[in-house]
């Protein structure tokens, strides 16, 4: 049984203690926010939050996330206000087919939290997540849109 606290709320799963955090999250507890890409922890659109620090779920067994604070992209906005991260990924029209955004925006998130004001270099240093849409410039306007808000 894994004792879970994700998005602010207690959660217990009765699953394999090496089970991916990204399956629990997606098939026990029903977030389906996070989404699964490759599996090894390459393309990013499994990121979410771990006590703050951007991390790919798929590759980290849930025994080793008990007792920490999860935070998926269902638990970014608070009482359902937009982020300023979420704000400028739809003004600045980041998604096209979307699949990598919750993933690429908790990374942005966590960038954002560690460095208010990113250089280019401070972008591409930190943003390893894959959009196979190729809006990387669309994702740099909005990074730096979302720290000057």
């Amino acid at each position: 049984m894994a004792s879970l606290n994700v998005n602010g709320k207690p959660y217990q799963a009765d699953v394999d203690p090496r089970t991916p955090l990204l399956w629990v999250l997606r098939d026990s507890l029903g977030l389906t926010g996070t989404k699964y890409g490759c599996g090894i922890a390459q393309c990013g659109a499994c990121t979410v939050h771990i006590d703050g620090v951007a991390t790919r779920s798929c590759s980290v067994p849930v025994n080793m996330v008990s007792g920490k604070k999860i935070t998926t992209i269902e638990g970014l906005a608070v009482n359902n206000v937009m982020t300023k991260v979420q704000k400028a990924w739809l003004d600045n029209e980041v998604p096209q087919c979307g699949y990598c955004q919750s993933g690429m925006i908790m990374a942005v998130s966590a960038l954002l939290k560690d460095r208010p004001k990113p250089t280019d270099a401070d972008i591409d240093a930190a943003l390893t997540n894959i959009c196979r849409c190729g809006t990387y410039q669309q994702i740099r306007q909005a990074i730096h849109a979302a720290a000057k808000a």
